[in-house]
């Protein structure tokens, strides 16, 4: 059986992949600061997925002390570990139809970060890592330390308020966390690399989202017009992945984790 090793234990994603992954494969789910006291512990294993960060990483310009990622590939001195090293669309300037091709356009400190990392990673690492583009991830991260707010954190605290946003025709990206995770499943068993976009490949409204995870809400509320949002338009071309990986990836399935969602945020029902 393949041996896992997922890094970052305070985060949604890696507390959601390790839940996830660990009926499928031995997995292991350590922190960061657990790796650093126990550097060589890598090298027994055939795949690393590593989701922390450090909130300097985010908001500096690039500096390889707060690069969790590049450091943790430092540690790996077997050529059979594979690393999964979880970029971002930002990489990109947005736009409809990305491709992996398409020209690179960072415009933020967080955006030039990941791609720094990418090629610090690829030099590396070669052919034993896995670049993934991620678009929006959707899903409850209600009881996890945010570093900083996503779409779904901004739509629960405003409805808290009483009030949605309407985005009129804006619209992006997202892909649910349960298909986020199964995605990452599939990698590992077909035992990829390259860079691959991840995401749902299409269009998706904002305001048909945010009614997604409305839909079991019974208090009054009002709609606001969404004055300070700056648009960024964009979708991802997600064909290669999806090819490789011969799995379904629908809008259907986004919805009905939305409405899932929706009755647990505000139904209290799992």
């Amino acid at each position: 059986m393949k041996k896992i090793l997922i890094i970052g234990k305070r985060g949604f994603i890696g507390n959601s992949l390790a839940k996830y992954l660990k009926n499928k494969f031995n997995t292991k789910h350590i922190s960061f600061d657990q790796l650093k006291r126990k550097k060589n512990i890598i090298n027994n294993f055939n795949w690393v997925i590593n989701s922390s960060i450090n909130p300097n990483y985010i908001d500096k310009k690039y500096n390889i002390k707060f690069d969790n990622d590049a450091n943790i590939a430092e540690f790996i001195n077997n050529k059979k570990t594979k690393y999964v090293f979880l970029s971002s669309r930002k990489v990109y300037r947005p736009n409809i139809n990305i491709k992996e091709t398409s020209k690179i356009e960072t415009d933020s400190n967080y955006s030039k970060n990941k791609f720094i990392t990418e090629r610090r990673l690829y030099k590396k690492l070669k052919n034993n890592l896995i670049i993934l583009r991620i678009s929006n991830i959707i899903g409850d991260k209600t009881k996890i330390k945010k570093l900083h707010s996503t779409f779904i954190d901004l739509f629960i605290k405003n409805i808290k308020k009483g009030y949605i946003l309407d985005n009129k025709d804006d619209f992006k990206d997202f892909i649910s966390i349960k298909k986020f995770n199964q995605i990452i499943f599939y990698i590992i068993k077909k035992n990829l690399n390259g860079v691959y976009n991840l995401s749902l490949g299409q269009k998706v409204s904002l305001n048909e989202l945010i009614s997604w995870l409305n839909k079991n809400n019974k208090k009054k509320y009002i709609i606001k017009k969404n004055i300070n949002y700056k648009s960024e338009n964009f979708y991802l071309n997600n064909k290669k992945l999806m090819k490789k990986l011969n799995i379904k990836n629908s809008k259907k399935e986004l919805k009905d984790y939305c409405l899932n969602l929706s009755k647990k945020i505000f139904l209290n029902k799992s």
